[in-house]
């Protein structure tokens, strides 16, 4: 776990982070490390709602660490212990999206929709409670999804390649890693990019293949 740090932290300084209450926060881009597990039948996931953090472990070796948006105080992220049980990488919500009249594409609730709904896109889905699962999406710094753990879009494909149907997953208040590997997190700043365009919100091009590989071998 040392080496995981000190390498977590090596890169923080090289990427050029700035301090703030809520932790670093990166100033063009964010990424991190994600390893290969020895067994991934022992690989767990723990959630921090007080850190907004993503702990996936292998015994006690962090595999990835990473920070996630949370639910509003209205639509809570249940609390608990759960298993992974549905992944769908280009998945789109049945619940919030678009109503398409021609080219003119407006936000809506599925049920309010006057034309073809197209649901919002949430891509590397994974759910762990029915309607609720991690996938792609702003990581915003206070709660703000429906009760959803979003992750980076660098980020989200890299959860869905590490877990799998029946693995565990632990959501609390806090975990026992805050205080170590999770206190300097570093956090994005995507929150603060322009909203994509409607027109290509609906497209099968939100859906974008990742990059190189996902996962690297253990130091």
């Amino acid at each position: 776990m040392k080496r995981f740090v000190l390498t977590f932290l090596a890169a923080a300084i090289a990427a050029g982070f700035t301090g703030c209450a809520n932790g670093p926060v990166h100033r063009y881009f964010y990424n991190v490390t994600a390893y290969k597990p020895h067994n991934p039948d022992n690989v767990r996931v723990k959630v921090s709602l007080a850190n907004r953090a993503v702990y996936v472990m292998e015994g006690d070796r962090p595999l990835l660490i990473a920070a996630t948006a949370i639910g509003k105080p209205e639509h809570p992220t249940p609390s608990g212990n759960f298993r992974i049980f549905n992944k769908i990488a280009e998945k789109r919500s049945g619940s919030y999206g678009y109503s398409v009249n021609g080219s003119t594409v407006t936000p809506c609730e599925s049920g309010r929709a006057t034309g073809r709904y197209v649901g919002f896109p949430m891509a590397w889905w994974c759910e762990f409670a029915p309607a609720y699962g991690f996938h792609e999406g702003s990581v915003w710094p206070t709660p703000r999804t429906h009760g959803c753990l979003r992750l980076h879009s660098t980020v989200a494909p890299k959860f869905y390649a590490l877990v799998k149907s029946g693995t565990p997953v632990n959501i609390a208040q806090t975990q026992p890693e805050d205080s170590t590997i999770g206190r300097n997190l570093l956090r994005p700043s995507d929150y603060n990019d322009p909203d994509p365009a409607p027109g290509f919100m609906i497209s099968q091009a939100v859906f974008k293949k990742p990059a190189g590989p996902l996962l690297i071998d253990q130091p």
